[in-house]
């Protein structure tokens, strides 16, 4: 009998594992994570000449920018239940159509108004393409290595994507108008709907409750809330701008409505967001641990990039270039941890990323120095960060039931929104204020008050006033260098205790208690 059963099983295993069809389908459903991502940092070099076309005010420049990834973040969770609702390829097809229809206009826009306006709804509508992207995995790839790789190939994705897009967006720039930044994403899209309406399955099951709208108003208003105020703390800290507590009152405001869309949630028969995927301890454990490390290595990384244009003197352009290997790196991590997770369980795997994201973050910390010392110890945190976070992602995706899917990965999205927002914030925030307070006591004595005081007001301001005094102080600017470094050793030091935390929470909640099932492991 124990003979036949094995048989019958082997025997069904290979049903299990994904064809030559799933295989074309990923490589499809890299084009609207590439564009997605790519749009989020393409308009980095181009605003100087979108700007001298549409001349936008300082405010409708910043709205430009990142109005996209605000609605973005919004709009997650509600278009995470569409897909349950609905069906996750019919919800990015739709969302495709729109998207690429958006572009174009995108493309021709007239005023800075409208611009922003089309951004806005370029945001709703990539918002429907991350939960359904990973909800498809779901469906295609039911063998558990096999969903690894392809959400580490996914991950990768959006890396390259967020990497290239201020280098395409240059190099755009080269040869034909801003629009063009906007109008390179049409071809690939349609080629996507194309070819995907007849290669993309669709997920059998559904969520068949309706949706609630006043928690869909809740939950965009308080994401969006939440995202802005802490993008714009970070900015007012960075520029020596603004008030910090009117910030801080935006992040409160958005948080007290999160809160009331949580309540309304466990008051409603059918959820928006249904609260029990949190009683799952995989995905919950998956989540905070996403959200955590988010806080540490992208605030990291955000000062490193700042500290490549301030201190080492890159341009944009050159600085974007010494990101490239933590990129790198970061996508080599993705990439190994499949072929890890088939020799030994996925939580160890999880475990042993982020102590090595931990690692890098203490020489980081400990003050490896500029230049290449500075990229190599950045770059063991990509890697680690990347080991870590891929598997962390299927853990998610593959703990929710199948007609949850969507609402897995839409709150896998939120919570990586959520950590770059917080990163941002807490990087900008912390080096700033270690900058200020370091500054005065490493000024040489030739410099008045009134520089000193200008040069602490923020480090834009202190990098450009200890320039106009480079004649007459050179150790002026080397005082302002120094502090700006001792802001991000500061932060990779929080980094390091936040990413050794998290790793503290898998190996107690993941890896010492006995798993309930294989998919535990």
């Amino acid at each position: 009998m124990e003979r036949n059963l094995n048989e019958r099983t082997a025997e069904a295993a290979p049903t299990d594992r994904a064809t030559g069809r799933e295989w074309a389908g990923l490589a499809l459903l890299v084009l609207p994570m590439l564009m997605l991502s790519t749009d989020l940092t393409v308009l980095f070099f181009a605003l100087p000449t979108l700007s001298a076309d549409l001349n936008p005010t300082a405010p409708q420049t910043l709205w430009i920018v990142h109005v996209y990834g605000f609605l973005i973040a919004g709009f997650l969770v509600t278009m995470g239940r569409l897909g349950d609702r609905f069906g996750p390829r019919r919800l990015l097809l739709t969302g495709s159509v729109i998207f690429t229809a958006l572009s174009a206009v995108a493309a021709f826009s007239v005023s800075a108004e409208m611009l922003i306006a089309v951004r806005a709804l370029m945001g709703i509508a990539g918002a429907t393409l991350m939960p359904s992207l990973f909800s498809l995995l779901r469906v295609m790839f039911r063998d558990d290595g096999q969903r690894r790789l392809a959400i580490a190939i996914m991950f990768s994705a959006f890396s390259v994507g967020g990497a290239v897009g201020p280098l395409l967006g240059g190099a755009l720039l080269e040869f034909f108008w801003w629009g063009s930044v906007f109008l390179v994403n049409v071809p690939p899209m349609l080629l996507f709907l194309l070819v995907g309406a007849r290669l993309l399955p669709e997920r059998s099951e559904r969520t068949r409750t309706g949706i609630d709208g006043a928690s869909v108003a809740l939950s965009v208003v308080g994401m969006l809330a939440v995202v802005y105020g802490l993008q714009e703390l970070a900015a007012g800290q960075q520029a020596g701008t603004g008030s910090a507590w009117t910030n801080l009152a935006v992040v409160a405001g958005g948080l007290a409505v999160l809160a009331a869309f949580v309540r309304r949630q466990r008051r409603l028969p059918d959820p928006l967001f249904d609260l029990a995927l949190l009683a799952n301890r995989r995905m919950a454990v998956s989540l905070a641990t996403l959200l955590i490390v988010g806080v540490g290595v992208v605030g990291t990384f955000y000062l490193f990039t700042q500290h490549l244009q301030w201190v080492a003197g890159l341009s944009p352009l050159e600085a974007g270039l010494w990101t490239l290997p933590f990129v790198a790196v970061n996508i080599a991590g993705a990439m190994l941890a499949p072929t890890l997770a088939a020799r030994m369980p996925a939580t160890t795997i999880i475990l042993g990323g982020l102590v090595i994201a931990a690692l890098g973050a203490v020489l980081v910390a400990a003050g490896t120095g500029a230049g290449a010392p500075l990229v190599a110890a950045i770059s063991v945190i990509g890697f680690g960060h990347g080991v870590a976070i891929a598997l962390v992602s299927d853990s998610i995706i593959s703990s929710a039931p199948p007609e949850q899917t969507g609402s897995a990965a839409a709150a896998q999205e939120v919570g990586g929104e959520l950590g770059t927002a917080l990163g941002v914030a807490a990087g900008g925030a912390i080096g700033t204020l270690v900058y200020r307070v370091s500054l005065p006591g490493a000024m040489p004595p030739e410099v008045p008050e009134t520089a000193v005081e200008s040069a602490g007001s923020s480090v834009h301001e202190g990098i450009a006033t200890a320039e106009r005094f480079a004649a007459h102080s050179p150790a002026f600017l080397d005082a302002v260098h120094d502090a700006v470094a001792r802001g991000l050793q500061a932060y990779a030091g929080v980094s390091s205790i936040l990413v050794t935390g998290a790793a503290a929470l898998v190996a107690v909640a993941l890896v010492l208690r006995r798993p309930r099932s294989p998919q535990d492991r």
